[in-house]
């Protein structure tokens, strides 16, 4: 491994002069993904700035009903707190459905957030990868392609987005708190913090160089609101995305007053599905309308020769999400697991 600096802050205002001093350096909170990559020599920095002593590790109640989660909790306090999993099920079950237990323990919320594709290509620095060298070429797109994209890819890069946590709060609405020193204080929404590869792959988010993610904001839950998280991988445990979905419904008199769905394990970013959530609104949903509002959203797929069992998949994961939150708002017995 490279050698490097390592800087330890207490507060933002040290972190952000510490990135200051040292232009091209990383931030570091449970390092789960950071380190492996550094282990690899896909990331080289000269200097990592500690992050885990800033006041950053509480979840809080506003006063409006919004839940603030600070960047450095850990994914399995925040899996496992009561507010998170009685009002946003989906961000629970998306985080348990995520890495092992050791590695929640430690993996933080911001981290999580930032972590890098897990493309084979990616992390192997003898093949070319526009991600990791701009303009050096994506040795996947003439790979092997069963985990890569099927929706937003370009012709530089065809690697998924890893994060379950990301699609839960995309899904719900949440927003990304960031801070920098020279213009403090900023929130982006979830569904836009993270990018589609176009011509420039190597840039995973609209995050600005220097700036640190504080905070994850999640609205209040909707009185009758239902959600859930649904992930398809190769095995039980330990295992990234081939498809995901996560989902919240609110019914009223019998018509969708409310719908959110998003992908995971499809694209560059957790993927909002606004053609599908636009056909549901205000209409009665029965199982023919769902069906039609999954597959009208994934008639944007665009396979790779390996992958195309995916768009079969999320479109499978889509209907058995959205019909099990239907019977549930409705209040309804919930189906029988398939055989």
């Amino acid at each position: 491994m490279k050698p490097f600096a390592y800087i330890r802050v207490t507060s933002l205002q040290e972190a952000a002069a510490a990135y200051a001093s040292h232009p091209g350096s990383r931030y570091i909170g449970g390092g789960t993904n950071l380190v492996d990559l550094m282990k690899h020599g896909v990331e080289t920095p000269d200097a990592l700035i500690d992050l885990t002593r800033l006041p950053l590790r509480d979840i809080q109640e506003l006063p409006t009903g919004a839940l603030r989660v600070g960047a450095g909790v850990s994914n399995t306090d925040l899996a496992v707190h009561p507010l998170v999993r009685t009002r946003y099920p989906a961000l629970s079950q998306a985080l348990l459905a995520g890495a092992s237990g050791q590695l929640r323990n430690v993996a933080t919320t911001g981290g999580n957030l930032l972590q890098r594709t897990r493309c084979p290509y990616f992390q192997d620095v003898s093949k070319p990868c526009n991600k990791r060298e701009p303009g050096t070429g994506c040795a996947a797109r003439n790979g092997v392609h069963r985990d890569h994209a099927v929706l937003g890819h370009s012709a530089h890069c065809i690697a998924t987005h890893p994060s379950d946590m990301a699609v839960a709060l995309t899904a719900l609405d949440a927003g990304i708190e960031l801070y920098d020193g020279e213009h403090g204080t900023r929130e982006v929404a979830a569904a836009d913090f993270h990018r589609l590869p176009g011509e420039h792959p190597e840039r995973d988010t609209v995050i600005r160089p220097g700036e640190i993610v504080t905070a994850v904001l999640l609205p209040p839950a909707a009185p009758g609101a239902v959600s859930l998280y649904r992930k398809a991988r190769d095995r039980a445990s330990y295992a990234f995305a081939l498809a995901s979905v996560a989902a919240v419904l609110e019914i009223d008199d019998g018509r969708v007053r409310h719908v959110a769905l998003a992908f995971g394990g499809l694209a560059h970013r957790p993927w909002r599905a606004r053609t599908t959530e636009e056909r549901l609104t205000g209409a009665v949903p029965t199982d023919e309308a769902v069906r039609e509002a999954v597959d009208a959203e994934l008639t944007a797929a665009r396979p790779l020769p390996g992958n195309a069992f995916k768009v079969d998949l999320a479109r499978n994961l889509a209907r058995d999400a959205l019909g099990a939150l239907v019977r549930s708002a409705s209040g309804a017995p919930p189906a029988r697991p398939r055989p």
